[in-house]
């Protein structure tokens, strides 16, 4: 099959899922008497306290501007020293990026970088790979967390859930079947990249790059430095929750430990690979607001929605401007 074709069914793949996603969970917003579900979720906008939400969007901006400048922080041992400015505008990018192709913000945003500062690509995305281990580790601090304070109610919403049901043994099955085809695809990759030159000599030159932005942690000046910079984007993104969460009057009544696990539930959403987290977001907040603290469905669904719309407008506007900012950038270098 053409990789341009199987692109295209990837793609139609995703939008159809985020598509029935948005669509499964609308399913629960049951408005009144002569009004719609679009007019509902209107009037839960007019609702909420919009001080709250600019304050999430000053929260969010300054989020972005410290995980710019910890990813500067990681091309330094590298002997690339980019400005602020010009990692901030293209983590920007890559966000806008991520909302129209899931994990395609990852390599835009290196690209965006080696157009604004000529840092070779498999460099800047070994250092994003490394970005992403971490942000990986914080999460799972995170739910640990969010487990401690909230064990119970969380494991019995994870029940509800299709991954925790089914036996043990099936589980392990579909485990094991998943391994199998892993070692399959790897060893057809290995043989196909031992026998043409061309390719062999492209994935040695990315591994070396990739290799050195992986490892440039170990030769960081100031670790703790990076450290402190990693548990701040994530404060600042439990803090961007808890703003939005007061700003509805659904939910405003809810204390650190509902937040807590509401933002792990989020996030653990987010990850998924859909555009933004469109659809995985839009089904599981909801589910537990509902289970969890037994907000009504359909204020669970709206809040949901305009949160998540709210969020996903800022990170447009501001990703368009930096795609803007950065044309003009690289025509006034050039």
């Amino acid at each position: 099959m053409p990789s341009s074709l199987k692109n295209v069914l990837q793609y139609t793949l995703i939008l159809a899922l985020t598509a029935l996603l948005i669509w499964f969970s609308l399913r629960g917003l049951t408005a009144g008497e002569g009004e719609n579900k679009w007019d509902y979720l209107k009037h839960t906008w007019d609702a909420a306290h919009k001080g709250w939400l600019l304050l999430m969007a000053a929260i969010a901006m300054l989020s972005h501007v410290v995980r710019a400048e910890r990813w500067r922080m990681l091309l330094t041992p590298l002997g690339r020293t980019p400005k602020l400015r010009d990692s901030f505008l293209s983590l920007m990018v890559g966000y806008l990026v991520n909302l129209a192709i899931p994990r395609g913000g990852e390599v835009s945003r290196c690209y965006n970088l080696y157009k604004l500062e000529a840092i070779p690509v498999e460099e800047s995305f070994g250092t994003v790979v490394l970005e992403r281990i971490v942000d990986v580790l914080c999460l799972l601090i995170l739910i640990g967390i969010s487990f401690i304070l909230e064990s119970q109610k969380l494991f019995a919403f994870i029940e509800t859930l299709p991954i925790g049901q089914g036996d043990h043994q099936s589980k392990l099955t579909a485990l094991l079947y998943i391994g199998i085809l892993a070692v399959v695809l790897c060893v057809v990759a290995f043989f196909v990249i031992r026998r043409n030159k061309k390719v062999n000599a492209w994935v040695k030159k990315t591994w070396h790059g990739f290799k050195d932005g992986v490892l440039s942690v170990f030769k960081l000046k100031n670790k703790w430095l990076f450290i402190f910079h990693s548990l701040l984007i994530w404060f600042l993104y439990f803090a961007m929750s808890y703003t939005v969460v007061k700003a509805f009057p659904a939910t405003n009544e809810l204390g650190f430990h509902a937040v807590m696990s509401l933002f792990a539930i989020g996030s653990i959403a987010m990850a998924a690979p859909l555009p933004g987290g469109t659809g995985s977001y839009h089904v599981l907040v909801p589910q537990g607001l509902v289970f969890l603290y037994a907000i009504p469905q359909s204020e669970a669904v709206a809040f949901t929605f305009i949160f998540h719309g709210w969020q996903t407008f800022i990170m447009i506007v501001a990703g368009a401007i930096s795609l803007v900012a950065t044309s003009w950038l690289v025509k006034k270098k050039s």
